[in-house]
């Protein structure tokens, strides 16, 4: 089976080039003219998938061929464009940046390779004019696998400046898809952690995505983009399922899992290498309700989560912390995602009957998936607001930003994983919680460096590392199984 779906994956020298500005206005633009378009990110950013489904009306999908594996980057991809007109990839970091110390691996360039996906390259012009010929020549020819199909000037101060970039971009025989001059009005607000989501501002947030479209359409040739899209050959490839992810029928890939060193081995008498019994999920009957945490404070998920709980059986529903005073009506299974939980700790300190009901609910073994943020409301406390009080151990916030992927195994049983279960995920964020990790660690990080961390307590896995669960379904499978078991 193959996948026809016209694509550009929009690139850069370096961060902060303008990249979320061009992919998202292009998202926009090509939308407004009536195409379907399929929004994608390479890397494990959450934030500006948010954007791209606002500018696109369709979930923003991430493609991190560290916490995936190359072998399901182009299936995503499928997945998430099938039925498409066209699709978007926005890169991460510079063309060639990935994994520290791993190569090209989990690269924009390397995506766009798996995709087989011609490459528009974003350059911030405002401090150069002939040299960004020789920029431009230095990125189009270091992997003659990567196909740079022409660039998008940004910044560019005035015409004067822009005949100069334009002359010495036609001597390098590289087109010129666009011209950006410097528009500091629609640029979204960062903090501490990149841009502002979208939830926090959606009217500010639809507003930058209107000029940006406005923009993108007066200064790139979208007619020239959209041929260069089509030129993308097909991909052979079997689109991801999560149905098939759970049966091990189709979509589905092994993790890239790491060894296993001395002193991170599960404890004695539990071992598994993260396989479930075969099977899509629960038995039948009575579904369980998995309620997954969102609203303003819990904004980072992967679309394939909730597919794959829904395909293991379970009725996924969201509830908002920050205005819910009580769980989901049912709920048997309760996920709490990234965020900006710091953000909002008065907020959330505020909302005490729903503090309650999620600590009743963990006392009671209540199966409980925290990510990071829900990490940090399980906590006893954050910056001193009382949170719910599952773990005990709070957190602050710190100067120290912890950034990167992280190859990982799980110390010990819990609803998630068996302890033995090889995983890749990513950290990202700029919080401690003190302890680090409980009597019954979370994960044992193999890569770039040995830690255990993270607390496994009755039915309650938490932790700062965040995991991509198509990566290993079985995770989503047990999960559910946990839920139903509540029921």
């Amino acid at each position: 089976m193959s996948s026809n779906v016209p694509r550009l994956v929009v690139a850069a020298p370096s961060s902060g080039s303008g990249k979320t500005t061009v992919a998202t206005g292009l998202m926009a633009a090509f939308s407004e003219r009536g195409l379907a378009v399929s929004p994608h990110k390479a890397g494990p950013d959450y934030i500006d998938p948010g954007y791209h489904a606002l500018a696109t009306g369709r979930p923003g999908r991430n493609l991190d061929a560290f916490m995936c594996g190359p072998e399901l980057v182009a299936p995503l991809f499928a997945h998430g464009a099938a039925g498409c007109d066209l699709a978007v990839v926005e890169g991460v970091m510079g063309l060639y940046d990935g994994a520290a110390g791993r190569g090209e691996l989990a690269s924009t360039a390397q995506v766009a390779k798996l995709l087989r996906s011609p490459v528009v390259l974003v350059v911030d012009a405002s401090s150069q004019s002939r040299s960004v010929a020789a920029l431009v020549h230095g990125f189009a020819s270091f992997d003659p696998q990567v196909r740079l199909g022409g660039v998008i000037l940004n910044k560019v101060g005035s015409d004067r400046h822009e005949v100069m970039l334009r002359e010495a971009l036609e001597e390098a025989g590289m087109p010129v898809l666009g011209v950006l001059r410097r528009a500091p009005q629609v640029a979204a607000p960062s903090r501490h952690l990149g841009l502002v989501p979208v939830a926090e501002r959606r009217a500010d947030a639809l507003a930058a995505v209107a000029a940006l479209a406005d923009q993108v359409r007066a200064g790139c040739d979208l007619d020239a983009l959209l041929a260069l899209a089509r030129t993308a050959p097909a991909l052979a490839c079997e689109p991801w399922s999560p149905e098939g992810a759970l049966t091990g029928t189709r979509g589905s890939a092994p993790n890239p899992a790491p060894h296993t060193p001395t002193g991170l081995e599960p404890p004695h008498g539990q071992s598994g290498d993260g396989a479930a019994p075969a099977g899509p999920g629960v038995a039948a009957g009575r579904r369980p309700v998995v309620a997954v945490a969102g609203g303003a404070a819990f904004t980072f998920s992967y679309a394939e989560h909730a597919e794959l709980l829904t395909a293991a059986g379970a009725d996924v529903v969201t509830f908002d912390p920050l205005r819910d005073e009580a769980l989901p009506e049912g709920t048997t299974g309760l996920v709490i995602g990234g965020g900006f939980p710091e953000v909002y700790a008065p907020e959330l300190s505020a909302n005490e009957p729903l503090r309650k009901a999620v600590a009743h609910f963990a006392a009671q073994g209540g199966p409980v998936a925290a990510e990071c943020a829900g990490l940090l409301y399980l906590a006893r406390s954050l910056d001193g607001a009382p949170m719910c009080g599952v773990l005990d151990a709070d957190a602050r916030m710190s100067e120290r930003l912890t950034l990167g992927y992280r190859e990982a195994v799980a110390v010990s049983d819990s609803a998630l994983a068996p302890a033995g279960t090889r995983l890749r995920g990513h950290e990202f964020h700029r919080t401690v919680i003190e302890p680090g990790a409980g009597a019954a660690p979370a994960w044992g990080f193999t890569h770039p460096e040995r830690r255990v961390e993270g607390f496994v307590r009755q039915g309650v896995h938490a932790s700062y590392l965040h995991t991509h669960w198509a990566a290993e379904p079985s995770v989503a499978r047990r999960f559910a199984r946990a839920a139903a078991a509540r029921g």
